[in-house]
């Protein structure tokens, strides 16, 4: 009897094993997206935030040249222009905390993306044929990252 319910035995646990690798596997791809979504948003703040602050810099400029007064500690010093560049030195260092935090997410993201290689090369199925494209995706994504951080 024993000799029949081994491979029966066996067969359940490979089965569960199966189960778990792919449940691992889907909850890494997860976490990779999420980490994705969280820099691209944390890029995308910056980008804006650099916009706006740029936007400040021209409109300082012009009304200091309408007022004719470039001299920011002058009585007559324009209100609108003190209060715009009080504004753009907020978005500046908002902008510059948000390149830490985003240096941070770009780290998190790739520990995830190396979580992800190394449970898709656990996987008990065969690597070479659906494993293998998929390490070469998160391959291509971590060095897309780091083009990304070499650009910012």
């Amino acid at each position: 009897m024993r000799p029949r319910r081994a491979p029966l035995i066996a067969a359940h646990w490979e089965f569960n094993n199966m189960k778990l690798q792919e449940t691992l596997i889907r909850l890494k791809r997860f976490q990779v997206e999420e980490k994705r979504r969280r820099v691209a948003q944390i890029e995308s703040m910056v980008a804006e935030f650099s916009k706006i602050a740029r936007e400040l810099e021209q409109e300082v400029a012009i009304e200091e040249q309408r007022a004719g007064i470039f001299d920011t500690a002058h009585f007559a010093y324009p209100t609108y222009a003190r209060a715009a560049r009080t504004r753009r030195d907020n978005l500046n260092r908002s902008a510059a905390e948000l390149m830490t935090q985003l240096e941070d997410a770009r780290g998190r993201l790739e520990e995830a993306l190396d979580d992800l290689s190394k449970a898709q090369g656990f996987d008990a199925r065969d690597p070479a044929a659906e494993g293998a494209g998929e390490l070469a995706l998160a391959s291509q994504a971590k060095s897309g990252l780091r083009l990304r951080a070499a650009q910012i």
